[in-house]
């Protein structure tokens, strides 16, 4: 099956109901049908069929889904680019992908010549704002009067659909690869397991990041269904609430982090979110007070959690009723349809129950791959299974409990943030002789990034220092707190026994993730 299958279904059930909501705008099966046709004829004519990667820099909006289903209409690959990257990182992105064309909103068009001087194969850049395009380039809505509509190219299976990037153990961006029939059976998996999640008529709301595979799924999810897409104008807890309740919202996933700022906000008490029927979070599991606080706040919603990885997918699920009768809240649920779940020891041999080892996941979603990286590719895809480096164990009832991770990555309010990466961009601060980065409990749902640094000799550099330094390298990575030793704790081969570094932090607690 292919993406574009959601428009030709909803053209043909309800061509004249609403499908996506974005603000004041709203578009029709049948007029997303056209618009969508049309700037997938622009886009062939511009060389981006037969899987040429096609860029979006962009926050969220409808016309970033228009951009999705186009790309894929005209048989191109979509490459979301992060938003919340450095420019340094999104050049790289474009650049290792090839990508030749590049969508852009107003957000930005400040980093624009920057990345058109490091990507000399980027050889058009398309308007999405709202007002007049910049002068010398075509604007999205341009592109979509003057152009014919073309046949949808109907690509599926196992064709590349996307190149959704993540960061990387080796300090470089991965681009995962990712497939048709991949993606649409990841939107298969979540209502096959939780039937409330996705309803004929519902309205979705997506919050998250647009590069993220979650949100790609998510909207399929609902477009599969049929119903309303909720793009909110501004993500703070505010423009939340606001879409919530203008649109009716039904269904909507939150970081576990987004949800205790819901429930923290002083207008809470006011708001009717009684609409809300499904919330699924991620990444982080969540705490019974926030839980009960959550579920006060919405009261007609059904609950449930998923890991997952842009790699894989959907692995596990904790579904509603395990969230009702408060039952295993600290696990990351069973495996999902589709899904098996393996814990393996460092040989690959299977480890008994309740014993901590790898996580290894094959479900139906599997990537094709990393993009330019076979020995990444080999070292995380063997034999059908993805090991995701982190560490965990399966109960007796068959729940998956992740207690640590093995590959050196934090979580930040349900983003992975890969210690090496960080470690880089502090260490090229000329004051600093050696860092070891790990992830220290927040006082929220996830993690905190914190640097443990050793400064050479007769060298000074303070915290606000070494943060400047690294917020153009890292953006939103860079670490939140630091601390300065003389020297760091080493393994007898000369490893940083981060674990070591992590204890003080972790005392006392039952796991060493959050």
């Amino acid at each position: 099956m292919h993406i574009t299958h959601i428009v030709h279904r909803a053209l043909q059930l309800a061509p004249d109901e609403p499908v996506t909501a974005y603000g004041d705008r709203f578009r029709t099966a049948r007029e997303q049908a056209d618009r969508v046709a049309r700037l997938a004829g622009a886009l062939r004519e511009r060389g981006a069929g037969g899987g040429e990667p096609v860029g979006m820099l962009a926050l969220g909006s409808d016309r970033y889904l228009e951009f999705f289903l186009a790309v894929a209409w005209a048989d191109g690959v979509f490459h979301p680019v992060n938003p919340a990257w450095s420019t340094q990182e999104m050049i790289y992105a474009l650049a290792e992908s090839r990508t030749r064309i590049l969508f852009v909103d107003d957000a930005f068009l400040d980093r624009l010549g920057e990345i058109r001087d490091a990507c000399p194969e980027l050889r058009e850049v398309v308007h999405v704002g709202d007002g007049p395009a910049p002068d010398g380039m075509p604007g999205f809505e341009e592109l979509i009067s003057r152009t014919e509509p073309v046949e949808d190219a109907r690509r599926g299976g196992d064709a590349p659909a996307g190149i959704v990037y993540t960061s990387g153990t080796s300090g470089r961006a991965k681009g995962v690869v990712v497939a048709h029939g991949r993606l649409v059976h990841s939107a298969m998996t979540m209502p096959a397991r939780v039937p409330c999640h996705g309803l004929p008529g519902g309205h979705m709301l997506i919050t998250s990041n647009f590069s993220s595979i979650s949100m790609l799924v998510t909207w399929l999810v609902q477009g599969m269904w049929g119903g309303l897409t909720v793009v909110p104008r501004t993500t703070d807890v505010d423009g939340l609430l606001d879409a919530i309740e203008r649109h009716r919202v039904t269904h909507a996933p939150f970081a576990p982090g987004t949800l205790q700022q819901i429930v923290d906000h002083p207008g809470i008490a006011a708001r009717d979110l009684s609409s809300m029927l499904s919330i699924a979070y991620g990444a982080a599991p969540i705490t019974e007070a926030l839980l009960g606080r959550v579920m006060e706040a919405f009261p007609n919603a059904a609950f449930h959690q998923w890991y997952g990885m842009n790699e894989f997918g959907l692995a596990t699920l904790l579904p509603p009723e395990d969230h009702v009768a408060g039952r295993k809240l600290r696990s990351a649920g069973r495996p999902a349809i589709g899904a098996e779940v393996r814990i393996v020891d460092d040989a690959g041999a299977d480890l008994p129950q309740g014993a901590v080892g790898e996580i290894i996941v094959r479900t139906g979603a599997l990537m094709l791959g990393y993009l330019n990286k076979p020995e990444e590719t080999a070292r995380t895809l063997r034999d059908g299974w993805i090991h995701t480096g982190d560490g965990g164990y399966l109960d007796e009832d068959g729940y998956l409990h992740i207690v640590d991770r093995i590959k050196d990555v934090i979580n930040v309010d349900g983003w992975n943030v890969y210690s090496t990466e960080v470690e880089q961009a502090v260490a090229s601060h000329p004051a600093v002789a050696a860092v070891a980065v790990i992830g220290i409990p927040d006082d929220k749902p996830g993690e905190k990034v914190h640097a443990v640094v050793v400064l050479k000799h007769g060298r000074t550099a303070s915290e606000d220092e070494l943060r400047r330094h690294c917020e153009p390298l890292i953006a939103w990575k860079t670490p939140t707190s630091y601390e300065f030793v003389d020297a760091l704790p080493l393994s007898t081969t000369g490893k940083v026994l981060k674990r070591e570094l992590r204890k003080p932090y972790w005392a006392g607690m039952d796991r060493q993730v959050h």
